[in-house]
């Protein structure tokens, strides 16, 4: 099918993380994503602003994708392996402070050099004593451009040589010219008119401060965005309490191995994942799935790493490690997901590559405008309006307000057991006018029991249960398993079949001792030609039950109908009336018969049932409904959901469902219930809005303060923006955005 071709393509190309540190703009990040996506093998590469790294799928050593982005201007390194950032956070909060004390340094001088001009307490510049004044304070305007705004330079530099352009190099002209031009007179004050002896040491010098206060508070902003990957990080404890050689011994979690038996005691976590093998406990997972009840364990049950034991201690076996682990998936896809870029915000890059070069040339028109145009003194009018151009068109703003929404949004779903895997899938939630549920193991608890037995003439519930039991012993279905499991807690021996095959969305038929047995739906005896007479009133009467029937039949005849149900989970009827609150129809999706559908359907509230699909019809039903203008969401949890899951616009996997399923869904709920649908489509409409919030506020802001930085409102009010405004504006842009983007770590869907 093609659903298990996209889940094995997904497992030959590796995810690698990088972290790309030195990128400064949006510009940037188009830079780096079409150089990794040019190394052949790459099969796709979604770089991230906010968090400063990229995500790549490939099968190329690590050292390929490292040299790409060196070739591009930009350094990069692997991200630590099981999702660790403490090297990279330990990184960030030395140029935090680092920030912090350019900050106070160049804010203290620039300070000083303002108070002595505007006070005038410094000799006129034409005499020899207000040269050597003023030589002092060019000195210390360098000072700072070198300790505070160096890097500005370097990244200007460097961006040259790889003939682009990016946010330092706008930073970099704006305040050097500034710079060069007011030293320009200290060294021959008589080459100007003495109107346009204006120095702007001053104004140089406090954008740099405002500059890197504004990447300061933007990047304390900027951590607190990743707090749901770092307190999945955190779930992990460090060691483990083996038990080797009959003795309990403490090792790093890296030692564990697959088959070691582990001990966890109450109040510790759960190293990795595996099968518990002796005692009783009661788990809390809600950190994985949102679930607030802690999940009673037994031995035979699954338990997962991260998760807190709360009572008893247990013995387990470990059965996956290392980033095999559910945990270290989890957070692999949560940071994948965090990288990936929905439709809106690749649109929002497009701009933003080209951004500079275009504030570029509306500089250059700007200093042209002003120097043919423009009033005396034309230099300083020209050097004020290209000055402030170049500031405050920095887009940093622009290229944060996308990125630093989805990690929130992505992180947020996280928490309450929704895992993201794709940007677009985090924009469509919103966007969807219906949902599709599978009635199994989605609606229900997949989890059936036999709860009516009703033998036909000349047998009676023992044989005829024999019988089942024999024929359903070779399937893996869940209704099979009820019938087996049903045999088995009554004694019964099931009788031996020497053949089966398995008819998909029907039944399945056997011969044991020389019979010909089937059993299935009343369709599948139909077909068959197998008269089920009175059964059929029997078999409506237990379907109106909400019961799934099945019909026995031995050499043609009936031999009676067993009735499976499967309780509807506690909670869905309360998910699907928060679905239908939010204007979302609502349809099940199932190959039961019309009946036991209809009893489902009215028990928990459904806008419309389809009964009686077959598996590979799912996809065909979704289709349809997107025919018709929907934008349609499948939830389902089995194999045979894969194609549907696919098709949809988002696909939601029940997270306790197959592999085949999660891999083709967009969306995993890693607990059991439907409130993980409504839940999505909430975090995705606040995402949305986010991202709408901050391009506007960031396209807006560019739109409106490149013309008045460029003077358009000089012929009216005889103003100009000042550059050291420019400065602190662009900064407090960013800033914006980032506490904005933020406000969703707050948000209860």
């Amino acid at each position: 099918m093609k659903e298990i071709k996209v889940s094995r393509e997904s497992k030959d190309h590796e995810t690698v993380h990088l972290n790309v540190p030195d990128m400064t703009c949006a510009g940037c990040v188009a830079k780096v994503e079409k150089s990794l996506r040019s190394v052949p093998g790459v099969k796709s590469a979604d770089v991230n602003f906010a968090d400063l790294s990229a995500s790549v799928e490939c099968d190329v050593p690590p050292d390929l994708l490292i040299k790409a982005v060196s070739d591009a201007g930009y350094t990069a390194s692997v991200a630590s392996p099981g999702g660790d950032s403490s090297e990279k956070d330990n990184a960030e909060l030395l140029h935090y402070r680092q920030l912090l004390k350019q900050t106070v340094v160049s804010a203290v001088i620039s300070l000083l050099i303002l108070a002595v001009t505007m006070l005038g307490l410094l000799p006129a510049v034409e005499t020899a004593p207000g040269r050597i004044s003023w030589a002092v304070v060019s000195l210390l305007a360098l000072f700072v451009l070198v300790y505070a705004g160096g890097r500005f330079f370097t990244g200007a530099l460097k961006s040259f040589k790889h003939h682009s352009a990016n946010m330092d190099t706008l930073i970099a002209i704006g305040t050097g010219v500034a710079w060069v031009y007011s030293t320009f007179i200290v060294l021959f004050p008589n080459s100007l008119s003495e109107i346009a002896r204006h120095m702007y040491f001053d104004t140089a010098t406090l954008i740099i401060a405002f500059i890197n206060l504004g990447a300061a508070l933007e990047m304390r902003a900027r951590g607190k965005t990743s707090q749901a990957i770092k307190r999945l990080i955190g779930l992990q404890p460090k060691t483990a309490t083996v038990l080797r050689d009959g003795q309990e011994v403490s090792i790093p979690i890296e030692a564990l191995q697959i088959d070691d038996i582990v001990r966890v005691r109450p109040g510790e976590k759960v190293p990795v994942d595996g099968e518990l093998t002796q005692g009783s406990s009661h788990v809390d997972e809600s950190m994985l799935t949102g679930e607030p009840v802690p999940a009673q364990k037994n031995v035979g049950d699954e338990v997962t790493g991260g998760t807190i034991n709360k009572s008893g201690s247990f013995l387990f076996k470990t059965t996956r490690i290392g980033k095999d682990t559910a945990l270290s998936q989890i957070i692999d896809m949560v940071r994948k997901a965090q990288n990936t870029k929905p439709a809106i915000g690749r649109l929002a890059d497009k701009v933003s590559g080209v951004f500079v070069p275009v504030v570029l040339i509306i500089a250059v028109c700007t200093s042209l405008i002003w120097f043919n145009f423009g009033p005396e003194p034309v230099i300083t009018y020209m050097l004020v309006t290209t000055m402030s151009v170049l500031i405050i068109a920095c887009p940093c703003a622009l290229g944060l307000a996308t990125p630093i929404s989805v990690m929130v949004g992505v992180g947020k779903a996280a928490e309450y057991g929704v895992l993201i895997r794709r940007g677009d899938a985090l924009q469509q939630a919103g966007r969807l006018s219906t949902i599709v549920l599978d009635k199994t193991g989605t609606i229900t608890e997949g989890k059936p029991v036999l709860t009516a037995i009703e033998p036909g003439e000349g047998w009676d519930e023992e044989r005829l249960l024999a019988v089942a039991a024999g024929v359903e012993l070779y399937s893996e279905h869940p209704l099979a398993q009820a019938i087996v499991e049903a045999a088995k807690d009554k004694g019964i021996t099931p009788e031996a079949c020497e053949s089966f095959v398995a008819v998909s969305g029907h039944g399945v038929k056997a011969l044991a001792g020389g019979r010909n047995l089937l059993l299935g739906n009343k369709r599948f005896m139909e077909h068959n030609n197998v008269p089920i007479g009175e059964l059929e009133r029997l078999a409506d009467e237990l379907s109106r039950q909400a019961q799934t029937v099945m019909f026995v039949s031995v050499n043609g005849k009936a031999a009676g109908i067993l009735g499976v149900s499967d309780p509807v989970k506690p909670d869905s009827k309360e998910a699907i009336q928060r679905l239908r609150s939010s204007g979302i129809k609502v349809i099940m999706l199932t190959g039961d018969n019309s009946a036991t559908a209809g009893a489902v359907a009215s028990q928990v509230g459904v806008d419309e049932y389809i009964a009686e699909v077959l598996p590979q019809d799912k996809a065909d039903e979704v289709a349809r409904l997107q025919g018709r203008g929907e934008k349609v969401g499948m939830v389902g949890d089995g194999v045979n959901d894969a194609p549907a899951l696919a098709g949809a616009d988002v696909g939601f996997a029940i997270g306790t469902g197959t592999d085949v399923a999660i891999e083709s869904a967009d969306i995993t709920l890693m607990r059991g219930s439907l409130h993980g649908v409504p839940d999505a489509v909430n975090i995705s409409k606040a995402t949305v809005s986010n991202i709408k919030q901050n391009l506007f506020g960031a396209f807006g802001y560019n739109s409106l303060a490149i013309p008045i930085a460029a003077g358009i409102i000089y012929p009216f009010t005889g103003m100009l923006l000042d550059p050291i405004i420019a400065g602190a504006a662009m900064a407090l842009s960013s800033v914006t955005v980032v506490t904005n983007a933020n406000r969703l770590r707050w948000f209860k869907p």
